[in-house]
């Protein structure tokens, strides 16, 4: 079964990040997520400009760049200017007053837009942005820290996304207390691709090739 598995780099070890992008490149991470956070829309601060801009220097790797900030679209351009064509950048549509000026921003520098959508977050207030974005990812805890419990209730939200992410146009992703039995459930239902943080990934003491290994050879 086909999906993607990207790496949520706020989980890695920032003493040796380069050494980390090259393991998880050569264990076969299909892109890198790049959790942007300024202590306003979420209360934590986590990477920055500069390491996002590192990562994208030592990677042929996609991007997927998550922005948790308040008025993105006054920022959006520093990111931009940063990206390769085809990096995806994910903004929070309750952070902005017109969420989809700022997602047209995306799409003409190339890039593939994204919305990101909170646990308390409801389908039918971010609808008409389901017809401009390519990706939806749906957030399983509360953003803003890793190691959080997944929330049960976002399962019946991701149900509603699949029934219409067809005739929308777009890919579902999942992020947040991301588990192997989670993987099981939801790829075959339609779910395209999983942050993998440290639940799954990090601080588990093996090889990263081997982790990626044992997820895409789990048993459907």
């Amino acid at each position: 079964m086909q999906f993607d598995l990207m790496a949520s780099m706020m989980c890695a070890d920032y003493g040796h990040l380069e050494q980390e992008v090259r393991n998880l490149e050569a264990g076969g991470i299909d892109s890198f997520h790049i959790d942007i956070m300024d202590g306003r829309f979420v209360a934590n601060f986590a990477m920055s400009l500069n390491d996002m801009r590192y990562i994208a220097q030592v990677t042929s790797k996609p991007l997927d760049v998550h922005l948790m900030i308040e008025h993105p679209n006054n920022r959006v351009g520093l990111f931009l200017r940063n990206l390769r064509p085809g990096d995806t950048v994910y903004i929070h549509p309750e952070a902005e007053y017109h969420p989809s000026t700022t997602l047209q921003a995306v799409i003409d520098a190339g890039m593939v837009p994204g919305i990101a959508i909170n646990p308390g977050t409801s389908v039918e207030t971010v609808m008409e942005m389901l017809r401009i974005v390519k990706k939806v990812l749906v957030m399983s805890v509360n953003p803003g820290n890793a190691g959080q419990m997944f929330l049960p209730y976002v399962g019946k939200k991701i149900t509603k996304l699949l029934a219409l992410k067809e005739d929308m146009d777009f890919e579902l992703y999942w992020d947040g207390a991301c588990s192997a039995d989670k993987i099981l459930e939801y790829a075959p239902k339609g779910v395209r691709g999983f942050v993998l943080g440290t639940t799954l990934l990090f601080g588990k003491d093996k090889p990263y090739g081997e982790t990626l290994q044992n997820i895409r050879e789990l048993k459907f």
